[in-house]
């Protein structure tokens, strides 16, 4: 039997970001993967590092924390547009089911050697790992160790009934489906502040169905307004401003005392918040018309790409995920204004790191997907 393995593709990358058969990859949509992954770093810089204070806070007091929430307002829309590159290409093309074991041998590949080279370093005790601990390593996406590969791989079993669904709706028909489900995943949770049952944040498969549903409308019949670079360009700087700036009035609000518009600040930063999701949009459309030329940038993106998701299975381990800013010594800039050099400098290292260490896992799965291939007695 064939063994499957990731040979260093990002999930649901099958035929994603080729203008055809046996063609190169897209070099636009693959910066935007890159983008997107330096985006995401720089979320969990900003929030997990304490830059990003809590609500409410005193922006006059504190103006570093409120340069910080523009900074993750610009950043917000980064899973949005990683998923909705996915959906754009899986939308027409055809489902393997061997994508969903690379998938779990990549995740699996993170998820159980990462405690062990800490335990091997003595960076991690064996004394702090418990039974549920290792159960966590082993079974990865049913305890949703990464929500995101969860959610992800959700989506993508799904992607075969999603994609004809939307082959054989009209335009009409398709705009009311997405209608209702945007109305139910993101205009309600948008316009009432206060908690929903049923809003998980856009953490989970059924908001990543959604934007799958989005690609796919993209794909088929595009949005013309923002065809227009400018127009894409402004959606998005728009948007984002547009969160940061009801953020701060919301949080002005809460400090006294209304809890409802602290609530509402932080909700405004969730990735199913409509002012996220057309920001998303906007600068998916930035990119998916940039013109990159052929040279050496373009075959460095399309080089680097393929190891994002890597990127991201590294830096987000639970138990790497809080380390790596204290590693980077975030917390002696949390104060200061020079947190933005800082993170500039450690969201490059992390990415670095992790473009490095899944370019060795995409080596050693290439060389057992070799060996899985040779007969025996050959």
């Amino acid at each position: 039997m064939q063994i499957v393995v990731n040979d260093g593709k990002n999930p649901g990358e099958e035929k994603a970001g080729r203008m055809g058969s046996g063609s190169k990859r897209q070099a636009n949509f693959e910066l935007l993967r890159i983008v997107a992954m330096l985006m995401i770093i720089s979320l969990h810089y900003l929030v997990k590092g304490g830059i990003a204070v809590s609500f409410p806070f005193d922006v006059m007091e504190n103006p570093v924390g409120g340069l910080a929430w523009l900074a993750e307002a610009f950043c917000i829309v980064a899973v949005n547009c990683y998923v909705l590159i996915s959906g754009y290409f899986l939308v027409e093309s055809a489902w393997k089911p061997g994508r969903v074991v690379s998938l779990l041998l990549q995740v699996l590949f993170y998820s159980l050697l990462i405690p062990v080279f800490l335990l091997a370093a003595g960076t991690v005790s064996a004394s702090q790992l418990g039974v549920y601990d290792w159960f966590g390593f082993l079974f990865p996406l049913g305890t949703e160790h990464y929500w995101f590969a969860t959610a992800y791989l959700l989506m993508y079993l799904f992607a075969p009934f999603l994609a004809a669904g939307i082959d054989k709706m009209g335009r009409k028909e398709l705009q009311t489906v997405l209608a209702l489900l945007l109305a139910f995943f993101s205009l309600e949770k948008t316009i009432l502040p206060l908690p929903l049952v049923t809003d998980r944040y856009g953490y989970d498969f059924g908001w990543f169905m959604c934007l799958f549903a989005v690609a796919g409308y993209i794909r088929k019949y595009g949005i013309r307004w923002l065809e227009k670079q400018s127009h894409a360009a402004a959606g998005y700087a728009v948007s984002c401003l547009g969160i940061w700036v009801l953020a701060l009035f919301s949080n002005a609000f809460g400090l006294g005392g209304r809890e409802v518009f602290t609530y509402y600040a932080d909700l405004l930063y969730t990735y199913n918040h409509l002012l996220c999701l057309a920001g998303a949009v906007s600068l998916f459309y930035v990119f998916k018309n940039l013109h990159l030329g052929e040279g050496r940038f373009a075959g460095a993106v399309r080089r680097l790409a393929p190891y994002t998701f890597g990127v991201y299975l590294l830096h987000e381990h639970i138990l790497v995920r809080y380390e790596w800013m204290k590693w980077l010594g975030v917390e002696k800039v949390a104060d200061s204004f020079l947190f933005l050099p800082h993170m500039v400098l450690c969201v490059l290292a992390v990415y670095a790191a992790g473009t490095a260490v899944d370019f060795v896992r995409a080596w050693v799965f290439e060389r057992m997907a070799a060996l899985a291939r040779r007969r025996p007695g050959r």
